[in-house]
């Protein structure tokens, strides 16, 4: 597991967004905490992460024979797009893609507006090129859309599919609209931390489903921020040495290897099925 701490409610995200959105989206309560336990997260910090989440519009109640929390509807665009985030963009956007572009301009009476849409951009990967301008690799526009749509945002923002023509170098300029340090630093941390894991799981011919959901839990809830911090962009515009190849394949290696057995594990432990 890695040393930095992760917040119980950032683990429950990461265990319905693997598992149990394909066992139907709910899961008892009893079971939830018990699975959280195996995390090292003890009953009162479960129960007040669900709480969270629950006042967060995440998660909902629902009684099955037991109480328990289902996804809500509302949940379920975010955790979709998550997964292309996640799972789908692991190589580099290519510059014949073009690039996503995000106008805005909001009245000073509703600058908590321009907060969340520069919080938001930046979550998706959006570097801020000028005020009020912000641009992403391409393939993020759908995303964008999507997301200024489902926040109410979309009437404040202007969304173009552009195309680079001049007159920069556009590997010097980019370094100065995303923080590539930040980004890589990141990335370091996530090698550092699970790099050792994923060395040891290849001299092994099998893991263990609760061994492999120990480590795949925290793995994946480390790893789903560093898609959103870093854009992706094109190979011909990061540093020569840039760190993320490494810890792509290192994820990409335990993904791989803990999922299936962690998904066991899960069904074994709450008697639920694929639905």
């Amino acid at each position: 597991m890695a040393d930095s701490p992760l917040r119980p409610s950032s683990l429950i995200n990461t265990v319905y967004g693997a598992f149990l959105r394909r066992l139907g989206g709910w899961i008892s309560v009893a079971d939830l905490i018990t699975l959280m336990a195996e995390l090292d997260v003890d009953g009162p910090a479960a129960r007040s992460a669900i709480s969270r989440l629950k006042k967060k519009g995440v998660l909902e109640p629902e009684r099955r024979g037991a109480t328990g929390y289902r996804l809500s509807p509302g949940a379920q665009p975010v955790f979709d797009e998550g997964d292309r985030r996640i799972f789908g963009s692991l190589e580099p956007a290519k510059l014949s893609d073009g690039w996503a572009m995000a106008v805005f301009s909001v009245p000073e009476s509703e600058r908590s507006h321009r907060y969340q849409l520069r919080t938001r951009l930046t979550w998706l990967g959006f570097g801020n090129i000028a005020p009020g301008v912000w641009l992403a690799p391409g393939r993020l526009l759908g995303d964008a859309r999507d997301m200024l749509v489902r926040l109410g945002l979309s009437e404040y923002v202007h969304l173009f599919a552009a195309e680079y023509a001049a007159f920069s170098d556009l590997p010097g300029t980019v370094s100065s609209w995303w923080d590539f340090p930040a980004i890589e630093e990141q990335y370091a941390g996530f090698t550092e931390a699970y790099g050792p894991v994923a060395a040891g799981l290849t001299e092994r011919t099998a893991v263990d489903g609760a061994e492999a959901f120990r480590h795949y839990v925290p793995m994946l809830t480390q790893w789903r921020r560093l898609p959103y911090l870093d854009p992706g962009l094109p190979a011909e515009l990061l540093p020569a040495d840039w760190n993320a190849v490494a810890a792509r394949q290192i994820f990409q290696q335990l993904n791989e290897v803990l999922a299936p057995p962690s998904l066991r594990h899960v069904q074994e432990v709450t008697g639920l099925t694929e639905a």
